[in-house]
């Protein structure tokens, strides 16, 4: 008989230390095709250890050993089991079997194995990767969900199952886990419920999805402070989309620039009691991703909607409800409004180096009906968050060149001093013939910069040594100066010359402070400051300086 160990047996000591630093699973020394180890793990079965293995010949004992996870070297095994059958698999030669675990205390065991096959073949104290959570296992049975399929008249979901706890050392004898919190899922809501004296619990949510999952898992609690949960499969559910009807007062509106047009009506719902009002329903005028009016349908389902001049919609629609409502369908009936003559407006703009603002922008017009005021202009805002508080920095005229639908009419201004940090926009302020429109806004930024502190070292330096530069660099945002990881770029100006020259970009830390050097060749001044090659959201810098010389 060949036999061989996975830990050498030379001295306890070396037992000891291989077992508690972690031995990963491995096969028969000086062999091919032994005993390997996988696994040995409680698979959250009360009271059982399943292990995994295979071999060449078929396995034909296992012995498992469990030692505390936390003990110190050299204590005693605190029980083990050899009373094993197999699990799973086509053939001794592999797969899982388990076998009961009895140990007097409830806790965290490593665990060791030892296997043997039909050739003779040993593998002695293999350490499994997992341990062995010999605790309570507190499962949900009988989770259920009522209604499983809610509508508009039965919203709300009740939740319903037990908690049952196994003591590993008695798993046959289940029992009620009173006082356990129970968490309960299902799509974006979350809620809790706890279990009573017999293990059961009821809690209740009203669904804001159309499908979602299902799931419910107990939390660790005093009772069971290490108390082994398994996850529960979750459950899927859906919701009852009732149909919706609704009417409305118009489907088209004219409207002139500066007025508001009205649209009232009612909408329903069919249920099993036949067709009701419809309360808390939005009720939508769009065309396409443009919103011209939105409100809600009253307590009786009745509505007035307001609607916006701002964009004319030719082929728009009314929308009752929204494709996401858990309970009901939506419904849509074609609208067409139609404000004053629609206008087109575009801006392009860039800040300069030096924080003046170049915009470039056109307006231009669809119908033949339509005619230029006298004197068209456009002024261009600012804001800074770019949703409100919107001034005025200039008002731009227009020079009608062709004046034709679809021709653009273009104009341009340059602002010497504007805000550095804000959101702009080009608007066109219509007249009676001619609707408003103004372009999205574009936020555009730079910032200050400075270099405090520059030095050049080492001074004097021998000729073909680095010369390495200190400094802070630095943006200010409102009115405090901030790091800027961004360096600046690097100047030399030879002694005698009046000129600088490019020589490298420097780079700067997340602090500020100025990486990079350079090989000293000459006497002559260094020089740093940011241009836009250091990027486009930073002001120019003026230069600063340190002279070094070379010998």
């Amino acid at each position: 008989m060949r036999r061989t160990t996975f830990l050498a047996a030379a001295t306890a000591t070396a037992l000891s230390a291989s077992l508690f630093t972690g031995t990963a699973p491995a096969h028969a020394d000086g062999t091919t095709g032994g005993p390997v180890l996988s696994d040995a793990d409680g698979w959250y079965e009360p009271g059982l250890v399943f292990v995994t293995a295979h071999s060449d010949s078929p396995l034909t004992h296992i012995t498992a050993h469990f030692y505390p996870l936390n003990a110190p070297e050299g204590t005693p095994e605190a029980g083990s089991t050899e009373d094993f059958t197999q699990y799973t698999g086509e053939d001794a030669r592999s797969g899982v079997w388990r076998a009961p675990v009895h140990l007097p205390e409830l806790g965290d065991y490593r665990v060791t194995v030892d296997l043997q096959d039909a050739s003779g073949a040993t593998v002695t104290r293999a350490l499994s990767p997992h341990t062995l959570h010999y605790q309570t296992v507190i499962r949900l049975t009988g989770v259920t969900a009522t209604p499983n399929v809610p509508d508009y008249l039965h919203q709300d979901v009740s939740v319903t199952g037990a908690a049952v706890a196994r003591d590993p050392r008695d798993p046959d004898v289940p029992v009620p886990a009173a006082g356990v919190t129970v968490d309960v899922d299902a799509g974006h809501i979350h809620t809790t419920a706890t279990t009573t004296a017999d293990g059961s619990f009821t809690a209740a949510f009203v669904p804001t999805a159309r499908s979602f999952q299902l799931w419910a898992s107990p939390e660790a609690s005093s009772r069971y402070p290490a108390a082994v949960r398994p996850p529960v499969s979750p459950q899927s559910m859906h919701t009852a989309q009732a149909p919706i009807r609704f009417t409305a007062s118009t489907h088209a509106l004219n409207l002139q620039q500066g007025r508001t047009g009205t649209v009232t009506g009612h909408a329903e719902i069919q249920t099993t009691s036949g067709w009701q009002p419809l309360p808390h329903t939005p009720i939508t005028l769009q065309d396409h991703t443009y919103v011209a009016g939105q409100t809600t349908t009253d307590g009786r389902g009745d509505y007035t909607l307001h609607v916006s001049p701002d964009n004319a919609a030719p082929s728009a629609e009314l929308i009752a409800g929204t494709g996401d409502m858990p309970f009901q369908q939506y419904a849509t009936a074609p609208f067409s409004l139609h404000v004053a003559y629609t206008t087109h407006i575009g801006l392009s703009a860039i800040l300069n180096d030096n924080g003046s603002l170049t915009t470039r922008g056109y307006v231009s017009y669809e119908d033949t009906r339509a005619h230029w005021p006298a004197h068209p202009t456009v002024t261009l805002q600012y804001s800074k968050d770019g949703k409100s508080g919107w001034k005025d920095a200039a008002t731009v005229p227009v020079p009608i060149h062709y004046n034709k639908p679809l021709f653009d009419e273009t104009f341009t201004r340059t602002l010497t001093k504007p805000d550095t940090d804000a959101y702009w926009r080009a608007r066109f302020n219509g007249n009676p013939d001619l609707a408003t429109s103004t372009t999205k806004p574009v936020h555009l930024y730079r910032y200050a910069t400075r270099i405090t502190g520059f030095h050049a070292s080492p001074d004097p330096v021998r000729k073909g040594q680095p010369i390495r530069f200190a400094g802070t660099a630095q943006y200010k945002k409102g009115t405090t100066w901030k790091p800027l990881q961004e360096g600046p770029t690097l100047y030399f100006k030879p002694r005698g010359s009046t000129t600088y020259h490019y020589v490298c970009e420097l780079g700067s830390d997340h602090h500020g402070h100025l990486t990079g050097w350079v090989t000293a060749k000459q006497d002559g001044t260094w020089a740093v400051a940011y241009s836009r090659q250091t990027g486009d959201h930073y002001l120019a810098s003026t230069k600063v300086t340190d002279y070094v010389d070379v010998r």
